[in-house]
């Protein structure tokens, strides 16, 4: 009886490490062995997948709205009908517990703030339910994957662009809510950027927390202070733009590029609005941050997390690098270019594929 034990612990030893070898072909960027950034299992690969979005007042998530149930498809996911949290980080906590609930087996989140989106990572985590979260990484929590483009960035990009065309004077940057790490990131980058490489610039803030009749409000007060404002940066374009340039109507100060008194505008989400303005010269560019593959990954993660594939660090094979954030999170940073009047054409972005 001894003997029999020993030679079905062998096989079954073999028929493990032949099955872990066949995991790791079926996911490029697996990590197989690794304990320090593994998943639960989830459903083992099957089950409903719950989709949460931050808000649909915007055409950027309108837009990821649209793309979810094509790359659910297309990845082979069986997800719900997506859920909006409506603006409101208590709400998608319900939402989350909600899903849970449902039985669902696997969460694709967008969260709304990066410290309260912990208490429904906790209870996902205490089911054994995998978490991808999309746009917006949280603080602290367990997920699978964070997908997002490197917010850093775009405020970077604003800063550079907005620096190369305009040698002196004030510029407003419209920022989002700084209980996300995307609002913070934007902001911190923008103004870092321009105190270190344009020091004649003087960057005035506007808090406005994702919210357009707050921007709008507020950009009306400043304008009237300082008339003399030279560019602007919209760290979000799909609630953003809109009240923007009707408040430069207003006071007459919407001049097309290539007009006296033209305000350089630079924006972040990459809409078709955006695309639209840039053509008209209403503003001079925007970082398209990628609605389409953040679905795409979105799916491409919770998948491969349910049937409890890890991931590791470094160069991807869809032009991106994952990254390990300070709280030990992996983030797939995606590309996000800079759309200005010489590419805003370029029928690879997603703003332009948009029916």
């Amino acid at each position: 009886m001894a003997g029999r034990n020993v030679r079905n612990t062998r096989i079954a030893s073999r028929a493990v490490r032949a099955a872990a070898a066949a995991a790791c072909a079926t996911l490029v960027l697996a990590a197989c062995g690794s304990t320090k950034d593994s998943v639960s299992s989830g459903g083992g690969g099957t089950g409903k997948v719950g989709v949460i979005l931050p808000l649909l007042t915007s055409p950027f998530w309108q837009s990821y709205n649209d793309y979810v149930p094509k790359m659910a498809e297309s990845e082979g996911v069986d997800a719900l009908k997506t859920v909006n949290s409506n603006s409101d980080p208590s709400q998608q906590i319900t939402d989350i517990n909600n899903q849970l609930n449902q039985g669902v087996k696997g969460l694709v989140v967008a969260p709304l703030d990066s410290a309260a989106i912990a208490a429904g990572l906790d209870q996902a985590e205490r089911k054994g339910v995998p978490v991808v979260a999309v746009d917006v990484a949280p603080e602290k929590g367990k997920v699978a994957m964070v997908v997002r483009a490197n917010n850093v960035a775009y405020g970077e990009k604003a800063c550079e662009y907005l620096g190369k065309q305009i040698p002196s004077g004030k510029v407003v940057q419209i920022m989002g809510d700084l209980a996300s790490v995307n609002g913070r990131d934007r902001s911190e980058a923008f103004r870092t950027c321009v105190q270190k490489n344009y020091p004649k610039l003087k960057v005035l803030e506007i808090p406005a927390k994702w919210e357009s009749d707050t921007a709008a409000s507020k950009l009306d007060t400043l304008l009237n202070a300082n008339p003399d404002i030279k560019g602007i940066y919209m760290q979000a374009g799909g609630v953003y733009l809109a009240p923007t340039l009707q408040t430069l109507k207003s006071k007459g100060m919407l001049k097309k590029a290539g007009q006296a008194g033209h305000i350089t505008i630079v924006s972040n989400d990459g809409i078709p609005q955006e695309f639209d303005a840039i053509r008209k010269g209403e503003i001079d560019a925007t970082v398209s941050q990628p609605a389409d593959a953040y679905a795409k990954y979105g799916m491409y993660y919770i998948k491969a997390a349910m049937q409890g594939k890890t991931f590791k660090t470094g160069p991807t094979d869809h032009d991106s690098e994952i990254v390990k954030l300070p709280s030990g999170i992996l983030e797939d940073q995606l590309p996000a270019p800079l759309v200005t009047k010489d590419n805003v054409d370029d029928p690879k972005l997603w703003g332009n594929t948009v029916k």
